[in-house]
């Protein structure tokens, strides 16, 4: 039995992901975009890991400076989401009118996220059309807004949503 892409395509979309935006930053370039293919690894030491298509400007700028980070978003950060995924185009500034903070490896980390990982690359596979990338992370912030955490963003069937408790 062959699976076409279009039959891959319609199973993957029901499974719900968290949203990200993985950032790079390499002589002065910095670039990012939003990635659902995110998922820790290990815990000792602590590795996660992205998958970035090939012909990404972001990819090229992890390779390059050997380091990323990535931004779990929240609800409040679907424009974020959409403005990073490709609404701005490679060669605009997508950061341009946001608010980035730095940690270890200079990966734009941004305000307002869920949490920050800001992670040094610790090996790279290359798979058909995207790269697989594990990352160390060597730093990171969980944020907490009072005594409730604030609700992550979701990716289900083509559509944005939001965590509800059962």
């Amino acid at each position: 039995m062959t699976v076409t892409n279009e039959e891959l395509r319609a199973a993957m979309r029901l499974w719900a992901t968290g949203v990200t935006i993985v950032t790079a930053n390499h002589e002065g370039v910095r670039h990012g975009m939003t990635v659902s293919s995110f998922t820790s690894v290990s815990l000792d030491p602590p590795l996660i890991l992205i998958c970035l298509e090939r012909s990404t400007r972001t990819r090229q700028l992890v390779l390059d400076s050997a380091v990323f980070a990535v931004n779990l978003l929240t609800t409040q950060q679907v424009d974020l989401s959409n403005r990073f995924a490709g609404r701005i185009s490679d060669l605009e500034d997508r950061f341009a009118g946001l608010n980035t903070t730095v940690l270890e490896t200079g990966a734009p980390l941004l305000d307002g996220a869920l949490a920050w990982m800001d992670c040094r690359v610790s090996a790279v596979f290359e798979m058909s059309s995207h790269t697989i990338i594990v990352g160390q992370v060597i730093g990171v912030k969980s944020f907490v807004a009072g005594d409730a955490e604030a609700a992550p963003l979701l990716y289900y069937n083509r559509s944005y949503r939001e965590f509800k408790e059962l």
